[in-house]
């Protein structure tokens, strides 16, 4: 059998809880008429679980984000145009599964068995054309989340959003699977601002 057609572009759009992910997503659908591909948030049965007593579920939690975002790549490459992706594998585990398991709400025999699925995952991926890097402070993340109002969100402690912000760019200064664009979120409007806009279609016409 013959492999998926490998889309035309792939943009993923990388990011802290709250950093502005969905919307620069569908800005770029509209702007380029990319595909989009939303991280799978309202599909997860464990999450309200999870934010609720997250040693319990955290496990559980992360091996349905890992499979859903893997059948999410395998599907992206069988589109036939170019796509946008809204969170990244990458991230599930390098800055997700990673945290619990720092916080000790993954034990160690469950984390290893994560990792070595994920290592043999990623070696099947294609990788990004482009990796969209958003950076954002941690007040202007809960100002967001709460603001969005997802019931589940409301309760996360800054602490966590500081501790994922740590590990983003530690992330971060490892990538090097694709040419990245690095965006402060909280200092862009590329909504309304036209020189913001001019300047995020220059950066990123640049790798297409």
């Amino acid at each position: 059998m013959l492999p998926p057609v490998a889309p035309a572009r792939f943009i993923a759009i990388a990011g802290n809880i709250g950093a502005g992910k969905t919307e620069l997503t569908e800005f770029l659908c509209r702007r380029y008429g990319l595909a989009p591909f939303y991280e799978p948030n309202d599909q997860n049965p464990y999450l309200a679980d999870f934010y609720a007593d997250m040693k319990t579920w955290a496990y559980r939690s992360q091996l349905f984000f890992l499979t859903h975002k893997f059948r999410l790549h395998l599907d992206l490459h069988g589109e036939p145009g170019a796509v946008v992706q809204d969170r990244t594998i990458y991230e599930d585990a390098e800055i997700f599964a990673r945290n619990l398991y720092r916080q000790k709400l993954i034990e160690r025999r469950d984390f290893d068995t994560y990792w070595a699925l994920y290592e043999a995952i990623r070696r099947t991926l294609r990788p990004p054309d482009l990796m969209i890097q958003l950076r954002c402070p941690v007040r202007t993340l809960r100002q967001r989340i709460r603001a969005r109002g997802r019931s589940f969100e409301q309760d996360i402690p800054a602490a966590y959003l500081r501790r994922l912000n740590a590990l983003y760019e530690d992330w971060y200064a490892r990538y090097d699977l694709s040419p990245v664009v690095t965006l402060e979120t909280d200092r862009l409007d590329y909504l309304t601002d036209l020189v913001d806009r001019v300047d995020l279609f220059q950066r990123i016409e640049r790798h297409l």
